[in-house]
């Protein structure tokens, strides 16, 4: 009886595990993002930017705190904007684990949406901001930490638009590493019309 149960509790485990992606391959719509989708916003507007390949001017800020400044003619957004993939908080496994609350807005014509990870709840992205104008303008800001005994790292992800564009994008952070100096890091980069 003991065996029967176990082997039954497998077979439900299985085939509960393997029901989603059999869904979507047959054809059937895929879920609805339940907050803000940074992963579709992000494909976007990699795909526009690589059809229109515009230069991109990027501020780097070193160790001494020095500004060096450059800019890149040929740009491979797909790579460009990976890092801001860290911030979609519509994985399957996070579903519910935030909270969206209306956030104060600076003007009457944006508004502004948080959504907070929940108590007790462990995915590196700690908040993530959304504003947007009735002129297709806005911007995005995610706030994401890791810390455990041996590493502490901290950054701040933030991107701005214009008429559903990429106008500029932001990464502040700060490491460290047990035994070593904290390094703080700054970039910003203007993509130039």
């Amino acid at each position: 009886m003991r065996k029967a149960l176990w082997a039954a509790a497998c077979l439900l485990l299985t085939t509960a595990c393997g029901q989603e992606p059999e869904a979507t391959r047959a054809g059937q719509p895929a879920r609805k993002p339940l907050y803000f989708d940074v992963k579709g916003f992000l494909d976007n507007q990699a795909a526009l930017l690589t059809q229109r390949q515009p230069a991109v001017e990027k501020r780097v800020t070193l160790r001494d705190g020095q500004v060096e400044t450059t800019r890149v003619e040929k740009v491979d957004w797909s790579k460009e904007l990976q890092i801001f993939y860290q911030a979609d908080i519509n994985k399957p496994a996070l579903r519910g684990a935030y909270e969206a609350v209306a956030a104060p807005a600076g003007d009457t014509v944006t508004t502004a949406k948080l959504y907070r990870r929940k108590a007790g709840i462990e995915n590196i992205v700690d908040q993530l901001r959304i504003e947007e104008t009735d002129t297709q303008g806005g911007s995005i800001e995610a706030t994401l930490t890791q810390d455990n005994p041996l590493f502490f790292s901290r950054k701040v992800l933030a991107l701005n638009y214009q008429n559903g564009l990429l106008k500029s994008y932001r990464v502040r952070g700060v490491q460290k590493l047990v035994m070593f100096d904290t390094l703080r890091y700054s970039a910003t980069v203007t993509v130039l019309p």
